[in-house]
Order: C-alpha cells, then sequence, then structure tokens
C-alpha cells in the first residue's frame, strides 16, 4: 500500500511532462500543416534529381 504514495506522484510528473510536450508541438507548429510534410519527403527527391538531368542535359 505504500508504493502508492510513491506511484501517484510519479504518474503526475509523468502527466506533466506529457502536457508540456503537447503544448511546446502545438506552439512551434508541428500540427500546422500536416499534408506539406508528408508530399516534401515524397517529392524532395525527385526535385533533385530533376535538377540533376537538367544540368547532364545542359552539359552534353
Amino acid at each position: 500500500m505504500s508504493i502508492i504514495y510513491i506511484l501517484i506522484p510519479i504518474a503526475i510528473l509523468f502527466v506533466i511532462i506529457a502536457i508540456g510536450v503537447f503544448f511546446w508541438a502545438v506552439k512551434s507548429e508541428q500540427f500546422s500543416d500536416l499534408n506539406k510534410q508528408g508530399h516534401s519527403i515524397l517529392f524532395e527527391d525527385d526535385k533533385e534529381q530533376h535538377n540533376k538531368s537538367n544540368d547532364r542535359d545542359k552539359s552534353i
């Protein structure tokens, strides 16, 4: 029964940390545009390859 006096403050501490991390993420706009980040991952390599192929074509 005495373990509950240790576990309750630890649980409260974890909840406070989780709330802090959540508000930090919202404040730093982590959730502002979820689609943009997904598209940038998919199409970032295509732009680099496209630019490299254009550079090769120009040099030939």
